[in-house]
């Protein structure tokens, strides 16, 4: 099987998670604080695997100073294009109650909301089809990691977008769309950057990484601790240890 398509096929994979934990909220009642819950344990998750996985790997193929140019860089785009997009009523695209506007309190938020779904995912994607161009498959840690993450955001957001309203066709097309796209990204990922130098691939990487890292703290953090509380903060150690061993077995 060509690269492309397996890592193609891996990040449909890992962005199938997102409309498994939409389904799950839209037919099944999850409590608030298990979603906080959840959200906390992918947020530990996905910091330790940007830490140990890609921003180390990008340093020790390109260099420090590649890496914290593309790491900050990867944080500056996510944000700017984060703060235009809340202000069009994604904020809180992935708060699990009414935060998020509905289409006649906010016009364009439905589509806002799915830009910033985008938004969110194709950097995970990307990584996961980076990892493959080293021959030694893909990275077990990062995929584990995008998948588990995965999970509690397609649940939060979904059980949010159903308490403003929106239809059944819309959540599940959003996701549905999302998990199509993280395909689309993984494959691109793999392709575009194939025979690249190592220091290219670095930066893309540690630019993947800073994107992630401002997201986990922009959107899933402020969800797990509105409703965790001051258990959080070890629900998210658990998340970072579970993915550090994962990487290390």
């Amino acid at each position: 099987m060509p690269v492309w398509l397996e890592a193609g096929l891996w990040g449909l994979l890992a962005g199938g998670a997102l409309v498994i934990g939409a389904a799950v909220a839209w037919f099944v009642p999850v409590p608030q604080r298990v979603v906080a819950s959840v959200m906390a344990f992918g947020s530990g998750v996905l910091i330790s695997a940007l830490s140990f996985d890609l921003v180390d790997e990008a340093e020790a193929t390109g260099g420090l100073v590649p890496t914290l140019l593309g790491f900050g860089a990867g944080a500056i785009v996510y944000v700017v294009a984060n703060v235009a997009l809340a202000r069009r009523g994604a904020a809180h695209r992935k708060r699990s109650q009414a935060q998020q506007p509905s289409e006649d309190e906010q016009e364009g938020s439905g589509a806002a909301i799915a830009i910033g779904a985008l938004l969110d995912g194709v950097p995970e994607s990307v990584v996961l089809g980076v990892s493959l161009l080293g021959g030694g498959g893909v990275g077990v840690s990062v995929l584990a990691a995008v998948f588990i993450s995965n999970l509690p955001e397609g649940l939060s957001s979904a059980s949010g977008m159903k308490a403003n309203g929106r239809s059944a066709r819309y959540v599940f097309g959003v996701w549905g769309a999302i998990a199509l796209a993280g395909g689309v990204a993984g494959l691109l990922g793999a392709l575009l950057l194939d025979g690249a130098p190592g220091e290219t691939i670095a930066v893309i990487t540690a630019v993947a990484a800073g994107a992630i890292l401002a997201m986990v703290a922009d959107t899933m953090i402020p969800e797990a601790f509105e409703r965790a509380h001051l258990y959080a903060g070890l629900i998210t150690a658990a998340g970072f240890m579970t993915a550090f061993a994962i990487g290390r077995a």
